[in-house]
C-alpha cells in the first residue's frame, strides 16, 4: 500500500487518486490479477498514491449470481460505512475497493491490509450462507406445499 501524497500534475491543488484519475501514465504502476479461475479472481491496480482492488465473487451458478448481485448492491450503497468502498466496481467485477494516500495516512497499514483479506472471505462465506439458508426455506415450503395435497 502506497502511502505518498502525490498531488496533481494537471490541477493546481488537486489530489486524486492516479490509479481512478489515470491522467499521467507514468504514475501508475503495474497492475496484477490474482486468479483461481476465470469466475473468480482478483485485480489490484497501483499508482504513486492509491491502490483499487476489484474482487470478482464465484458464482457457480444463477442462484449464486442473483445473491452476489443482491449482495454487492447492498454493501456499495452503504460504501461510505467501509471508507475504502467504490460505490460502482470496475467493469468484470462485484466490488471495488479504493485505498488513497489519506487512508494509509489516518490507518495502520496492516489493519486496511487485514480489512481487505478479512472481508474478501467473509464476502464468500456469506453468499454461501445466504444459498444454504434459502435452500432450506425453499426445502420447506416445498414441504408445507406438497403436503397440502395429500
Amino acid at each position: 500500500v502506497h502511502g505518498e501524497n502525490f498531488p496533481s500534475q494537471v490541477v493546481e491543488r488537486h489530489n486524486k487518486p492516479e490509479v481512478e484519475a489515470q491522467s499521467s501514465p507514468e504514475l501508475l504502476l503495474n497492475s496484477v490479477v490474482i486468479a483461481k479461475d476465470e469466475g473468480e479472481k482478483v485485480l489490484i491496480e497501483t499508482s504513486i498514491n492509491s491502490v483499487r482492488v476489484s474482487i470478482r465473487i464465484k458464482q457457480s451458478d444463477d442462484v449464486e449470481k442473483l445473491l452476489t448481485e443482491r449482495f454487492t448492491a447492498f454493501l456499495t450503497q452503504r460504501a461510505e460505512w467501509f471508507l475504502i468502498m467504490r460505490r460502482k466496481p470496475v467493469p468484470g467485477y462485484d466490488l471495488s475497493l479504493l485505498i488513497t494516500n489519506d487512508h494509509v495516512e489516518t490507518m495502520l497499514k496492516h489493519k486496511i491490509v487485514d480489512f481487505v483479506i478479512n472481508f474478501m472471505q467473509e464476502i464468500d462465506k456469506e453468499i454461501k450462507d445466504m444459498k444454504l439458508g434459502m435452500n432450506s426455506r425453499a426445502r420447506l415450503v416445498a414441504g408445507q406445499f406438497l403436503g397440502s395435497f395429500q
